[in-house]
């Protein structure tokens, strides 16, 4: 493969890449709102179930993260801007006694990365963030003629 087809291709790639990515940031914002409508007052820790697990988790923005401890329970986590927390595959929190406090403990997320320390803990209720989502929804619905041929198409030739 000659130099001009590998850079080629790797333009291509970066295009493609731009193009996609402004979807992504509208849907990542969407979710972001969803989650802090439906987050409620701050509360100063949350227990790990099941031997300090963590059931599920969804990173926001550098700053935001979604934890669940079991499927039907989820906190939103304020923390100071985190490197890495977007892009990786895996996240641990820090707990005493399987508590996690805010303003004390922190996410971890990779060896060569700073910890990020929990500035605010909000649980989710899960009911009204699917309400939310559901409401973000949008639909455009046209109504079906009665003829039930198919719309003109503006050409007539």
């Amino acid at each position: 493969m000659s130099k001009m087809q590998i850079l080629g291709f790797a333009l291509l790639g970066a295009l493609l890449a731009a193009c996609s990515s402004v979807p992504y940031a509208q849907r990542m914002q969407q979710r972001q709102q969803a989650y802090s409508a439906a987050a409620g007052a701050p509360v100063r820790s949350f227990r790990l179930i099941f031997g300090a697990q963590i059931y599920s988790w969804e990173p926001l923005s550098d700053s935001q993260l979604v934890v669940y401890t079991v499927p039907n329970k989820a906190y939103l986590l304020d923390l100071w801007p985190c490197n890495n927390l977007t892009f990786t595959n895996a996240i641990g929190l820090t707990s005493f006694a399987n508590t996690v406090q805010s303003g004390f403990d922190k996410v971890l997320t990779g060896r060569p990365y700073i910890p990020c320390i929990i500035k605010q803990i909000r649980p989710v209720d899960l009911t009204q963030f699917k309400l939310e989502q559901e409401s973000q929804r949008h639909v455009d619905s046209v109504p079906r003629s009665d003829s039930g041929a198919p719309p003109p198409s503006g050409n007539s030739g």
